[in-house]
């Protein structure tokens, strides 16, 4: 695949892998996704969500347990009258009354699953093999007898005797299920035994075998993987890896490996997957750490002196596929470990520095993370002008003279302003949720135009109620030109305002650069 730099080594091991033409995909964000704990998606996240995963290429989506309330059925149906191209898929016990609540909700696909393991058998169910079998059978008969397609799983099954295991997948089979999904439901498994163990399924059962990865060890890709290895043909994941305590087989890091490592089809659309990430992490409101693989913000991103100048030598020296492949971008990030010749990369296009003076930038950008945790593009623009001497304090455009702010218990936070930009004096006022957003609201209706902000982060640097914090913020104009700002102090509204200004002037800054 063309953007894909993979060790020789996998060629052997690819060779030797029983794996389908092509596997499937079951997106479970919306129900296995939605269970993470604190994440309750609106309903008009749940359908922007489901539109991007139709979008992306996913084959089937769990919409959710339809049985849990109307509210729920109502959601799935509505999901499902979207026309869209992906199967609909509700999940349910094997109880006659869930798969009722699968059909008033209009699925495609009923996931009906029972606990096989000892532990579930004795303490959740309180019932023997025979009669949680018996259960499963009937309500496969009943999903059938309704012309659903049927998903069967075993829940707990890696914790559950194999030959148990196959007793329930193929009585299943025989009454009319036609897919088996083998549910690593606390995440015990590790890959080798999960290659084994779904070798073993594939090669006594007749319909396709799924898999179902919690991520407890760290290792449901990797399993989700191994299974795939094995012979099965579908996989269940989530946007992000969210899921159940530690989460699911996570979207874009399987079909990514599938496709870039082995060139195992999923039919997803890789260059989309960032735009899925953001959209469920906004909804979510989960914020990927910055080093999750493929859609975190620093899977592109280099800074250390001896990769940058690699990168930017030869890109597959230090990426083992191209960003673009997955909707991302590479970024060369300033630092103490930033090299000379990633800083002349990095403005040689906006600037005609000497050598002398890209010294002087880089030995000021080392300076600065002495005291800051990450430089942005932005601050390194500001430091070279600094070099330049092309923005002075005295050169800001916009400049903060007076404040005023009313807040309590049941006053309405409002504030008013008074500001020079462009030399001339701007006096404002503004009403928001708090302080902060009242203070911004001000600022925006002075200078007469609205700076949207996208991003705020607030952190304490030290303990106590005297202490000192720093406020990140980002700022875009109605010309879609975004710019950061920081500042640190004592007074949070303060130096939120300063975090605000400090934007505003760099916004000010790249209009009389353009």
């Amino acid at each position: 695949m063309e953007g894909v730099f993979v060790s020789d080594m996998i060629e052997p091991i690819r060779k030797r892998a029983k794996f389908s033409n092509r596997v499937y995909v079951l997106d479970t964000t919306l129900r296995d996704g939605e269970q993470t704990p604190g994440v309750c998606f609106t309903l008009d996240e749940k359908v922007e969500i489901a539109r991007k995963l139709d979008a992306i290429g996913v084959d089937v989506i769990e919409a959710g347990f339809p049985v849990n309330s109307e509210d729920e059925i109502n959601t799935i149906k509505m999901i499902k009258g979207l026309g869209l191209r992906a199967k609909i898929c509700g999940l349910a016990r094997c109880v006659t009354g869930d798969i009722d609540a699968c059909l008033k909700a209009d699925v495609d696909r009923a996931h009906i699953f029972i606990a096989t393991s000892d532990i579930h058998l004795k303490y959740k169910l309180r019932m023997d093999e025979a009669q949680a079998l018996k259960q499963a059978v009937e309500t496969a008969d009943y999903v059938k007898a309704h012309g659903l397609e049927c998903e069967f799983s075993c829940e707990d099954a890696t914790r559950t005797p194999i030959e148990r295991l196959i007793k329930f997948y193929t009585s299943v089979e025989s009454h009319g299920a036609d897919m088996h999904n083998v549910p690593d439901t606390v995440g015990v498994m590790e890959p080798e035994a999960m290659q084994a163990l779904i070798g073993v399924l594939c090669s006594r059962l007749k319909k396709p075998v799924s898999m179902h990865c919690h991520n407890d060890f760290g290792m449901a890709v990797a399993n989700t993987l191994a299974g795939i290895k094995a012979g099965a043909s579908q996989m269940h994941v989530t946007v992000n890896g969210l899921g159940e305590r530690a989460g699911n087989a996570s979207l874009e890091q399987a079909v990514t490996a599938l496709e870039a490592m082995y060139g195992v089809k999923t039919g997803i659309n890789l260059s989309m997957l960032k735009d899925a990430s953001k959209l469920v992490e906004r909804a979510s409101m989960i914020r990927l750490t910055p080093n999750y693989p493929i859609v975190g913000d620093n899977a592109f991103a280099h800074e250390a002196g001896i990769h940058v100048h690699g990168v930017l030598a030869k890109a597959e020296s230090y990426e083992p596929l191209t960003p673009e492949m997955v909707g991302q971008k590479r970024r060369i990030v300033m630092g103490k470990h930033t090299g000379k010749h990633a800083v002349s990369n990095f403005i040689k296009e906006k600037y005609n520095l000497s050598n002398e003076q890209i010294t002087e930038v880089v030995e000021k950008v080392r300076c600065h993370t002495i005291n800051k945790k990450k430089i942005t593009e932005d601050d390194v623009t500001t430091i070279v002008e600094s070099v330049l001497g092309s923005m002075s304090e005295e050169d800001r455009l916009v400049r903060l003279n007076e404040i005023l702010v009313v807040t309590g218990n049941k006053i309405t936070p409002t504030a008013s302003v008074q500001l020079t930009a462009n030399d001339a004096r701007k006096v404002a006022a503004g009403v928001g949720t708090g302080p902060v957003d009242a203070l911004s609201k001000a600022i925006q209706s002075a200078l007469g135009e609205e700076i949207k902000l996208l991003n705020y982060k607030l952190e304490a640097i030290s303990g106590g109620t005297d202490s000192l914090c720093t406020v990140e913020v980002e700022v875009e104009d109605n010309d879609g030109r975004t710019a950061s700002g920081m500042a640190v102090g004592g007074d949070i509204v303060m130096v939120s305002v300063n975090a605000v200004m400090e934007s505003i002037n760099r916004i000010y800054a790249k209009r009389r650069r353009e």
